[in-house]
């Protein structure tokens, strides 16, 4: 699961692809372990094209937080669709990470 990922001014910003599920968790993981390093300190998360995300999906967003709290960087996500952003609703995840409606809100967030 290819993801795709930048920096800007000191923020990496990550596009997530359409699904995340069982059958791709642990590569998204794992990409996503190669684009974190150790001295970030802002992440944002752009899910404008995901489309589904099963509970395997939902760990590895809980693990990468957990993560990035551990290294005191700020985490957020953006850009939920809406069976996604249900998905985060229901179970909970909108109250433990930080969800906002576009990339700059949350790059302002996780700045500010």
């Amino acid at each position: 699961m290819p993801i795709e990922s930048r920096r800007d001014d000191g923020t990496l910003i990550i596009h997530t692809e359409e699904r995340v599920d069982s059958a791709n968790a642990q590569a998204f993981y794992q990409e996503l372990e190669s684009a974190i390093e150790s001295d970030d300190r802002a992440v944002v998360m752009d899910m404008e094209r995901l489309t589904y995300i099963s509970s395997a999906g939902l760990r590895v967003i809980l693990q990468t937080a957990r993560k990035l709290q551990q290294q005191n960087a700020k985490f957020a996500i953006c850009s939920l669709t809406g069976t996604v952003r249900e998905v985060f609703e229901i179970s909970g995840f909108d109250r433990v990470i930080d969800i906002h409606s576009s990339q700059a809100d949350a790059v302002a967030a996780v700045n500010g």
